[in-house]
């Protein structure tokens, strides 16, 4: 099996603005895990108007979050009040996640809504999100982890123009090693879109075959996606992220997601009921139908149809 190489899509300059991928497809995966969400919504039985209400919100609680978590690693760094401007500066996808749901349950309980399943819904949209957002970085070939002889790395051969982090790791041809390329690196933003891919296989299973409490299958993707991001973020140690230690500042909020994830699971588990028609009834939920036949609550629950 060869090494992975291709050429990169640079970021844009126009003036002062800066156009890339990355931020194209942080955009298009948003509106696709949302569209997601929407259509589980509507199969469940619930009317969707209620989470539409909540695009605008959770949109920009992510961006927030996603600034905003970087913010402990740049204070410790000596950024001083600048760590903490809202718009220019790192962006992590982990404080992203954490600012949209935080923002999202918040307008769900100050709008009456149905928090647990809404939020067990939007586990499916997260990982859909991940999975369509990371084919930005694998364009502009963002997220590269320490050098590597594994055959799925990804080869940096002379002239190819990374992502602006990666400068440092390219070279001329002149500069070449002796097999006349850069390097081989991890490629992490890929194994990260593979894991979320198959995150969102497992949840759909789960889901289908799992008989679960409320709030139990957003653990499921809390704990999946902390340890996960933590074993990758092991691959990119001493690249130039933040570190504590012997562990980058996304390892620490990764595991403190994880270790949240497990603390929900067993709370809700505890304190919600189980999943069933007659609850979702109770929220709100109604009959579902498909083109050619009405179902019940209970029929979607046991058999529910696929996501087309």
């Amino acid at each position: 099996m060869a090494t992975i190489a291709y050429p990169p899509i640079p970021v844009w300059e126009i003036g002062p603005l800066r156009f890339s991928l990355h931020g194209v497809f942080a955009a298009v995966g948003f509106f696709a895990g949302f569209w997601l969400v929407v259509r589980l919504l509507e199969r469940r039985g619930f009317d969707p108007a209620g989470f539409h209400s909540l695009a605008v919100w959770i949109l920009i609680g992510g961006l927030l979050g996603a600034r905003l978590l970087t913010a402990p690693a740049a204070l410790v760094d000596g950024a001083g009040w600048a760590a903490l401007n809202p718009v220019v500066g790192n962006y992590s996808i982990m404080g992203g996640f954490v600012g949209g749901i935080v923002v999202g349950v918040w307008r769900i309980r100050r709008g009456g809504l149905p928090l647990m399943p809404y939020l067990d819904l939007a586990a499916f949209g997260l990982a859909m999100g991940t999975v369509v957002g990371r084919i930005g970085d694998l364009a502009i070939v963002e997220h590269l982890g320490r050098a590597t002889t594994a055959a799925w790395g990804y080869e940096v051969r002379p002239g190819y123009d990374l992502a602006p982090q990666h400068n440092r790791l390219e070279c001329t041809v002149a500069e070449a090693g002796p097999d006349g390329i850069c390097g081989i690196y991890h490629h992490v933003a890929l194994y990260d879109m593979l894991g979320a891919g198959i995150l969102l296989a497992v949840l759909w299973l789960i889901y289908r075959r799992v008989p679960l409490r409320y709030g139990q299958l957003f653990s499921v993707w809390v704990v999946w996606y902390g340890l996960q991001r933590s074993l990758l973020d092991s691959l990119r140690f001493g690249m130039g992220d933040a570190s504590l230690g012997g562990f980058t500042w996304n390892q620490v909020s990764a595991v403190a997601g994880a270790v949240l994830g497990v603390a929900l699971f067993w709370w809700f588990g505890r304190r919600q009921p189980s999943v069933s028609p007659e609850r979702d009834a109770s929220m709100g939920a109604t009959a579902v139908a498909t083109d050619q036949e009405s179902h019940t609550v209970e029929d979607h629950l046991r058999h529910p149809p696929e996501v087309g």
